[in-house]
């Protein structure tokens, strides 16, 4: 089977290209190379006979026209996405464009070449999604595939849109897909914007980690290796038409993330004082959803797919990962907005 995986030099993408590289599937890794893209992710496969890579933004529907028939792929994983809360806050435009006018491209050239080749029932779309798009939780309760869409920022908003042009083409068009929406998110490669990255490097270089608020908004903290088995599993063996919700199974407020990060980086990295010294809380950003969490029991009983990996050893993995490999995170430093506080514009 040959996969065509856009935004597969981004954290999850390449992940995902690792993984089925290893499983014996052949996969198009289609990226337009953006900001937070590296192509380093992909390193380890980038020569493998079952690899090609194709330079290209999902906003211009020609060249997906042209990938397609080129390539020919067997399924789509649709990753590629603006993706961080913040820049969406102080920049809404690239999110409504890539997330929701690249999704509609992608959707049209698939069912475009979908339809050219007889529409073949394996052929699957599967869209990649966030639990963002749910809203927030109180202090209690758990995301389930029916949970209401309620998103609070224009980056969940523009990936609820996209989730809802993909069902919606399955049910005009009867285009094969898939919807998965998953949990946070971490481990190595992350681009050094997000919170467990910012923690790891702004310590490391003895600056303030900031902490959002109190400190209390609570996620569901899913290691990106699990995420990208998940999402194979949902691929090979999903029901065509179902949404599949995918979480970590492990709650903590983001002051306790950033809390057992610096206790790891004490023990790994020791410094002249604890790094726990360095936390700095900061004026919350606009509309900080307070809790997510995932129900995976679809997934769990229709898959038999569970996480493997706790938060503390994804946590000390990640750790690890970011201290072995100065080379890759150095290099991306000076990309726009690194080390600048974002999502403050009102």
């Amino acid at each position: 089977m040959k996969i065509l995986v856009t935004g597969g030099a981004g954290f999850i993408g390449s992940a995902v290209i690792r993984q089925a590289i290893s499983k014996g599937y052949s996969v198009v890794n289609l990226d337009a190379l953006t900001y937070a893209s590296c192509l380093e992710n992909v390193a380890d496969v980038a020569e493998h006979s079952n690899y090609a890579f194709e330079h290209a933004d999902i906003r211009n529907r020609d060249v997906l026209d042209d990938i397609f028939n080129k390539q020919k792929p067997d399924v789509v994983m649709h990753l590629a996405a603006e993706s961080h809360v913040d820049r969406s806050i102080d920049g809404p435009k690239e999110f409504i464009e890539t997330n929701i006018v690249g999704t509609f491209n992608l959707l049209e050239a698939s069912r475009a070449y979908w339809g050219a080749h007889g529409r073949p029932e394996t052929f699957r779309f599967h869209h990649i999604s966030t639990d963002e798009v749910y809203g927030s939780l109180g202090t209690t309760g758990m995301f389930t595939e029916e949970t209401p869409y309620a998103p609070a920022s224009p980056y969940s908003a523009s990936k609820a849109s996209s989730d809802h042009l993909v069902r919606a083409w399955s049910e005009t068009f009867q285009l094969p897909v898939l919807v998965s929406n998953c949990s946070n998110n971490y481990g190595p490669y992350q681009f050094p914007e997000k919170l467990i990255p910012v923690v790891i490097l702004n310590a490391l270089s003895g600056k303030d980690i900031p902490i959002y608020g109190k400190g209390e908004n609570v996620r569901d903290w899913l290691y990106v290796e699990d995420h990208a088995d998940a999402l194979i599993a949902v691929l090979a063996n999903g029901e065509v038409g179902r949404t599949y919700n995918i979480g970590g199974e492990n709650e903590a407020t983001n002051e306790d993330i950033v809390r057992r990060i610096c206790t790891i980086l004490d023990k790994k990295r020791p410094a002249a004082k604890p790094y726990a010294e360095l936390i700095t809380f900061v004026s919350d950003r606009p509309g900080h959803d307070q809790r997510y969490a995932i129900d995976p029991t679809r997934i769990r009983t229709e898959l038999g797919w569970r996480p493997s990996v706790t938060l503390d050893e994804g946590l000390e993995k990640t750790v690890e990962g970011y201290l072995g490999n100065d080379d890759w995170w150095r290099a991306l430093l000076n990309r726009p907005g690194v080390g600048t506080r974002l999502g403050v514009k009102q």
